[in-house]
């Protein structure tokens, strides 16, 4: 990312900020006079043609000004985006009240996150449940049910209970299933799937059945965790003149239809940190799916109890600032909510 001076970094901010706004291309004379800048439109339009040179900005048309490109996006939101568009203090406070409101019920917290995202970023936002940060193995019980018949009970860390019926090719007591779960119990607590796996394979063939199931239902637990996800602001997106095209209305739909593509997406890119707030512009060349729009996204919740994630999707036009502030604020309210449920 080649640097910029201070003179084309000014430049750049005011052009982002007033396409965001205008959605037309900007051109040197009215930027000079709409911000009364003390250069002259020829000083800017020459480096607005060295910021297009270095390709952080593009020109539609001969005759036209100039919008911006990914990279700068990119270069405005690792470098310029500032304070001034953050979330006023009277916001947050009605943010909080808002949460105060909801009573301790995370299906609420969700939907009520969505829709301030929404609200605060004009954009379509999403919010995953809060769920063990990986699954890990809490507590198992088998029930004898009938003959060779019985059900297992698994019970990960967080509380999240998984239940499955097998068969067993011989029958065992009840005393023997609960000697038997006692067992896996001492040794497995706290592990996560890669461990039950190691543990499995020193085992006898019976607790290497048993846990085959506890091993896909863990897995099973981490797919369904994420995959519970809250919208909101869709037709935020599709009004956007961006979204015009019905191909690419079309092919944005999908990406927040099918939640797979979005599990698969933030497993990807979501890091560890929590209230780290993360970026991704045109699919950064990697995701096809999301070349016409940017994702600003967070993790939140009680570090190395349960996280979720929650973000805002919309074009690569986007308040960046605002977006930032919003998804940052939220996320670390909704961190604190989980943790005093969690720990009292």
């Amino acid at each position: 990312m080649a640097d910029l001076s201070k003179r084309q970094e000014l430049l750049l901010g005011l052009i982002i900020r007033e396409y965001v706004d205008t959605v037309q291309p900007v051109g040197s004379k009215p930027l000079v006079d709409k911000f009364h800048l003390d250069y002259s439109s020829a000083t800017v339009r020459n480096d607005m043609m060295a910021l297009t040179d270095a390709g952080y900005l593009r020109q539609p048309h001969t005759s036209a000004g100039r919008v911006p490109t990914e990279s700068g996006y990119r270069y405005f939101v690792q470098r310029l985006v500032g304070g001034d568009a953050d979330l006023s203090l009277a916001e947050k406070r009605t943010i909080s009240h808002q949460f105060f409101q909801a009573h301790g019920d995370v299906d609420q917290w969700m939907r009520l996150a969505a829709s301030i995202l929404a609200h605060h970023s004009s954009a379509a936002s999403l919010v995953t449940a809060p769920a063990a940060d990986r699954p890990a193995f809490r507590h198992l019980e088998l029930i004898s049910i009938q003959g060779r018949q019985i059900l297992l009970v698994l019970v990960l860390q967080g509380g999240s209970v998984q239940q499955q019926f097998l068969t067993l090719e011989d029958p065992l007591t009840q005393d023997e299933l609960t000697q038997l779960a006692g067992q896996i119990n001492g040794q497995l607590a706290g592990a996560e799937p890669s461990v039950v796996e190691q543990q499995s394979a020193t085992m006898p063939p019976l607790t290497q059945a048993i846990l085959a199931v506890v091993l896909e239902l863990m897995h099973r637990a981490a797919i369904v965790a994420t995959a519970e996800m809250v919208f909101d602001g869709l037709t935020n997106v599709l009004s956007q003149p961006e979204f015009s095209d019905p191909v690419l209305a079309s092919r944005t739909m999908r990406l927040l239809e099918e939640h797979s593509l979005l599990s698969e997406f933030l497993g990807r890119v979501l890091g560890s940190e929590v209230g780290g707030v993360q970026v991704v512009i045109g699919g950064e060349n990697n995701w096809e799916d999301l070349r016409d729009c940017s994702i600003v996204i967070a993790r939140y919740g009680a570090p190395g109890q349960a996280t979720g994630a929650l973000g805002v999707i919309g074009p690569t036009r986007m308040a960046y600032g605002r977006t930032i502030s919003a998804v940052r604020y939220v996320s670390s309210v909704m961190g604190e909510l989980v943790s005093e449920t969690l720990n009292g």
